[in-house]
């Protein structure tokens, strides 16, 4: 049987739920997510898109798209952030912090040439994204 975690928004009033393994799991820094989420760096896990249901407060449901590139899904009760659906790879970004019985594993940075907090860490360090998803797969030193 995969592993099946679920999590919540900030109030508790939409619940999430991933099964099996994501995809990838890593930091991101480009500017996007770092205005979205108020934060110096945000921690992503991908999973394909199938793999990530709704199951409790679907009404309470928000969407934003700025770009057309990523979906953005929150609470519209409390604001709280949930995850970033990618159509074009198939693949939603859960945040990090909406499953906190998943254990985070990052393997990887993404977007680091726009790096405002540097993390000496050990893991590669991306310019952009891999050249599977259309970036440059170009690495950088820590």
């Amino acid at each position: 049987m995969a592993d099946t975690h679920k999590g919540t928004c900030f109030c508790g009033a939409l619940e999430i739920q991933v099964s099996g393994a994501p995809e990838e799991m890593g930091y991101c820094h480009c500017s996007s997510c770092r205005s979205y989420s108020g934060a110096p760096v945000t921690a992503f896990t991908l999973w394909k898109a199938e793999s990530v249901k709704i199951v409790r407060g679907a009404e309470f449901l928000g969407r934003f798209n700025k770009i057309g590139f990523s979906e953005r899904h929150f609470c519209i009760k409390c604001g709280g952030h949930l995850m970033t659906v990618h159509p074009t790879f198939g693949l939603t970004d859960v945040y990090a912090a909406a499953i906190p019985t998943m254990t985070f594993k990052p393997a990887v940075h993404l977007n680091y040439a726009e790096a405002v907090l540097p993390m000496k860490d050990g893991l590669p360090k991306l310019r952009d994204f891999p050249a599977q998803a259309g970036g440059s797969g170009e690495a950088m030193p820590e």
